[in-house]
């Protein structure tokens, strides 16, 4: 359920590209100074959107460096650093090893608990930070857990307990955005949920795994359009919530994300369908 937070690259200006690739570095830095090298691999470009809709509303003290890196030894990258990308990269580590151990629980998958094993200690450093967020999203990892294991028929369901997860996370502080930001985590993770489910499903289906559109695939003719409006629905209620914000910095980046790039895997999957 990674990677489909993403911006559609072609709409950008240069100078947006910029802005958001330095953040994704500063991110990747920050898991790297907070965490060490194996915690670069938590990074993911939802997380990337945290930082800009976080930065965006707050506008905290960024600092700008070039750096070289593992994955650009050669050329100095642009990197921004602030208080939101290091919270950014404490929630992508608390996620990151839930969904391990979550994955191993369901699936069995050794390379997750591999991952989880070799994160565990700073995991346990995260928790120390955020002992209620990380409790929070415990709880609702386990109604997943609950919800996938008793073939919920509901999509509904699951996809409300991811949204949740991603509310948690986005909900920064304890103040009068916290709502706002909550709820656009609750809806982006229940597209999130829901896009992950229609682009696998032909997978699980071969693999008789737990999908929550298998049901739904079985009972509409039209499957594709209604998925599309299932996800339409989130998508708006996500956007109308971020534009009660009074975000100017980024706006535009963030635009392109929830009204371009989110849709990017399902018109792509639409297509080779269609095909």
């Amino acid at each position: 359920m990674y990677g489909y937070i993403r911006i559609l690259k072609p709409e950008l200006k240069f100078r947006e590209y910029d802005d958001y690739r330095a953040c994704y570095c500063g991110l990747c830095e920050a898991l790297h100074r907070q965490y060490g090298s194996l915690a670069r691999c938590t990074i993911s470009y939802d997380m990337t959107f945290l930082v800009l809709l976080l930065s965006g509303l707050y506008e905290p003290n960024e600092e700008l460096q070039k750096r070289r890196c593992i994955a650009h030894p050669f050329c100095k990258q642009l990197q921004k650093k602030s208080a939101v990308i290091d919270y950014a990269a404490d929630m992508s580590l608390l996620l990151y090893r839930e969904k391990c151990i979550d994955d191993w629980n369901d699936e069995r998958k050794f390379t997750r608990k591999v991952a989880a094993d070799f994160l565990s200690r700073d995991y346990k450093q995260a928790q120390e930070k955020y002992p209620q967020k990380t409790a929070k999203i415990q709880t609702h990892l386990q109604q997943l857990h609950h919800y996938e294991k008793a073939q919920e028929s509901n999509s509904d369901l699951p996809a409300g307990c991811f949204g949740a997860i991603l509310g948690e996370i986005f909900a920064w502080k304890e103040d009068i955005w916290k709502e706002s930001l909550f709820q656009i985590g609750f809806f982006l993770g229940k597209f999130v949920y829901l896009l992950d489910a229609y682009d696998d499903l032909e997978k699980d289906q071969k693999k008789n795994c737990y999908n929550p559109l298998r049901f739904l695939a079985a009972q509409e003719a039209d499957f594709p359009k209604v998925c599309e409006n299932l996800l339409r629905l989130m998508a708006s209620s996500c956007a109308a919530e971020f534009e009660r914000l009074p975000i100017l910095k980024y706006a535009d980046i963030l635009r392109n994300i929830l009204y371009a790039g989110i849709w990017t895997r399902f018109y792509t999957k639409k297509k080779q369908e269609d095909n």
